[in-house]
């Protein structure tokens, strides 16, 4: 015998006025509607952004204008890249610290393969400019430029120019190449690049684009 305890019994759909089956079905569509409107913006996430579609591809930098001494930054493939247009008393302080530096051929192996062209005194194309990733082999902190010489806070009074790291205090001259008995081990990467122009570099590809 049914329970008749609950003053009502079970109505199938079937039974259901037709007014009130058109209501349920509507709601049911409205839900459904509404679960895939939130479904379009969350499945949306997953759709490459044009940066990120970007972030391997080679970066022009047109370096016109540079002056002396500048630094400018760039990114490519998610790092920063600095590109230092040396003065002619850079250039010459490689000399003093040839025999401080960890590395001076850069013969260790770096994230990137040390590029031909690089493999010299000045780790560049044009010893003028210096391209290099500005990341620290240490813990991936990215050094500030110190390159005024001589005694500032952090630095040795025979400074001659370059990059110290504020994280844990790994200097590196003004070819990039870290000094010894620094929790970082490896010179500052130089990433394949060329010159397309005198004033244009193309970071990311060794050959003319």
């Amino acid at each position: 015998m049914a329970d008749q305890s609950h003053g009502a019994s079970y109505a199938p759909p079937s039974s259901l006025h037709p007014s009130r089956r058109n209501a349920i079905a509507v709601t049911g569509a409205v839900g459904a509607v509404g679960a895939a409107a939130c479904a379009i913006p969350f499945v949306s996430t997953f759709q490459p952004s044009e940066r990120a579609k970007a972030a391997g591809a080679p970066v022009e930098v047109d370096i016109t204008g540079m002056l002396p001494g500048e630094l400018r930054r760039v990114e490519w493939r998610g790092n920063p890249v600095w590109i230092v247009r040396r003065t002619p008393e850079m250039l010459e302080s490689l000399k003093k610290t040839e025999a401080q530096v960890l590395d001076p051929q850069s013969t260790k192996p770096y994230q990137f393969e040390m590029p031909d062209y690089a493999k010299n005194p000045a780790r560049s194309i044009k010893p003028e400019y210096l391209v290099v990733v500005g990341i620290c082999s240490h813990l991936g902190c990215s050094p500030s430029d110190k390159f005024q010489p001589g005694a500032q806070p952090s630095l040795p009074d025979d400074w001659q120019g370059g990059f110290l790291c504020p994280c844990h205090g790994s200097t590196f001259d003004m070819a990039g190449r870290v000094f010894k008995n620094k929790p970082a081990n490896a010179n500052l990467d130089v990433p394949p690049h060329t010159y397309l122009s005198d004033t244009r570099i193309l970071i990311g590809e060794d050959k003319k684009a």
